[in-house]
């Protein structure tokens, strides 16, 4: 945009239609209304510097016309497109002064929405902002935009697809500035462009194999330019030609199917990033968990007592670690010997947690780290969080020698202090280096730490390692960062139709086997395949997503 300001009189030869007048009719259909909304942060509790106001649609330049009119009878010039200008507003009924203020005006389409576009960049006074929001601009024919209207046109005139417009709402939303830059890469429409070159790939394949079930019987397709040998050809070769038109549809969908199975094994880091990572703090009652809960949250977040069930509830912080929105979890201890109903509701909600958790920190007392090692296994084995101990199927990632991966379970052991006095003893130092080796059986050294949250110690050690794994969790292979541009997945919506479309793709490569029969309906997964692309982007009716999504947008945007 061109930040050129030009500063002169209201009055000059308009530029504008001499014979426009502001008519109090009622509003037509929604797409034929002129909105206004403000787009500053201004909450009209208090004033700011500047206060931004949007005018969208087809009055957009008369409603800026009649706001510069000195009097009834003057004819204002109105700035040049793109070109800022600063300039004096006027009350439209008795031609007061409103403002100065500084105005842009955009001519659709090439403008956010399309449409014609006012913006007015005047002072953050709310006695000014209340004023033009509540009096001037509904006066003029304008009216105050519903939350996303502005974004909603934007994507009806073509301006920006679907996962543009939600790149938009996820940027408006934005904690941490990896989520700002997710959301700036898919607004500049690279994945966008990857899904929609799914798509016209699909339906190339749907061409073709359209063009084998309508010639197949009566005629016969030929690669290149083989008409002119047609003739002498033999049935036999013909065929085999067919052959070879169907067999390079399949090879390629084969090869699309490849591509979209990679995107999909990203281990939601698209996710991960926008919607945050829920980490879990579990373990047995007074195992530290609330101290190290307080620590990690840097205040006074949860009660800590030393009296066993003090925490009955999930408690939440947000915080970011390494530019990941996390939500970090404090859960009531759990054990298997208590009959307060309180206690048990709490160890039910604690269950629930550890079951939707991206990530849970197991802690127990090190002074007892062999009954809370058996509490803590128990827990993750009733959660189907790690499978039982007579059973080799477990439902967390495990390296090659059965170790659970420290990227999903971390085991904390506490109250490394009195371990150091415990360890005067001889036959103490002998336990507790059986329990050691024990946990490292199951843990691993890489997700096994030692801390004192009454002194601090191994604490510094045990944020950095957090945040590792954290930011680990949403690092993408070669294989799903195809296009350069970070996580091509980023909602669940895209997930689902990206998994319908591969398993549309799975079912047309067991018919393309199935003889010139089944053509027809391998071609109708095809066609499937594409639609579902088509949804991620826009391409197919969303309706459905739009209504929601818009309502999520802040008035003015």
């Amino acid at each position: 945009m061109r930040a050129d300001i030009a500063e002169d009189s209201n009055d000059a030869s308009s530029t504008a239609d001499d014979d426009a007048k502001v008519e109090p009719s009622t509003m037509a259909t929604a797409i034929d209304d002129t909105i206004f909304a403000l787009s500053s942060g201004f909450t009209g509790k208090q004033a700011t510097a500047v206060a931004v106001i949007r005018i969208s649609g087809p009055r957009a330049n008369t409603v800026l016309e009649n706001l510069l009119k000195t009097s009834p009878s003057s004819k204002p010039r109105l700035p040049k497109y793109r070109q800022a200008a600063l300039k004096k507003l006027y009350h439209p009924m008795d031609h007061s002064i409103l403002d100065h203020a500084l105005v842009l005006s955009f001519k659709g389409p090439n403008s956010f929405t399309g449409e014609d576009l006012v913006e007015l960049q005047c002072h953050g006074s709310p006695v000014i902002v209340e004023r033009l929001l509540n009096e001037v601009l509904p006066h003029l024919g304008c009216r105050m935009a519903e939350p996303g209207e502005f974004t909603q046109r934007a994507f009806s005139q073509g301006k920006l697809d679907l996962v543009q417009v939600e790149a938009l709402a996820d940027i408006l939303c934005a904690e941490t500035h990896l989520q700002v830059e997710q959301g700036l890469k898919l607004l500049d429409g690279k994945v966008s462009k990857t899904y929609e070159n799914w798509r016209k790939q699909l339906i190339s394949g749907l061409a073709h194999a359209e063009a084998v079930i309508d010639f197949g019987d009566d005629e016969h397709l030929l690669l290149g330019d083989d008409d002119d040998d047609m003739e002498d050809m033999d049935e036999e070769t013909l065929e085999r030609q067919q052959q070879l038109v169907w067999g390079d549809v399949t090879k390629k969908m084969l090869h699309l199917q490849r591509s979209m199975e990679d995107q999909l094994e990203d281990g939601r880091r698209g996710e991960l990033i926008r919607e945050g990572m829920k980490v879990a703090i579990v373990g047995p009652p007074n195992a530290g968990k609330s101290s190290l809960f307080n620590l990690l949250a840097r205040r006074d977040a949860a009660i800590v007592s030393p009296i066993a069930g003090t925490t009955r509830d999930v408690l939440q912080v947000s915080m970011d670690l390494g530019g990941i929105k996390c939500t970090l979890q404090d859960t009531a201890g759990v054990r298997t010997e208590t009959t307060d109903v309180l206690e048990l509701e709490g160890i039910k909600r604690a269950q629930k947690a550890i079951k939707e958790a991206d990530l849970i920190v197991a802690m127990i007392d090190a002074t007892n780290a062999s009954s809370g090692l058996e509490i803590v296994q128990s827990v993750l084995t009733e959660c189907d969080i790690i499978g039982d101990s007579n059973d080799n199927s477990n439902n967390i990632d495990t390296t090659d020698d059965g170790i659970i991966d420290p990227q999903r379970l971390l085991l904390v052991r506490n109250k490394l202090d009195l371990m150091e006095e415990t360890n005067s003893d001889a036959t103490h130092s002998t336990t507790n280096e059986d329990d050691r080796d024990r946990q490292h059986m199951v843990f691993g050294e890489e997700g096994t730490f030692d801390i004192s949250c009454y002194t601090q110690d191994g604490i510094d050690t045990f944020i950095d390692a957090l945040t590792q794994n954290v930011v680990a969790r949403t690092r993408g292979s070669d294989s799903s960062d195809s296009t350069g541009e970070g996580a091509l997945i980023t909602r669940a919506r895209h997930r689902q139709h990206v998994e319908a479309a591969v398993m549309a793709l799975e079912r047309f490569s067991v018919l393309s086997r199935e003889g010139s029969m089944a053509v027809d309906m391998a071609a109708e997964e095809l066609r499937l395949a594409a639609s579902e692309l088509g949804r991620i982007t826009g391409a197919v009716d969303v309706e459905d997503v739009l209504d929601v999504l818009f309502t999520d947008f802040c008035i003015g945007k």
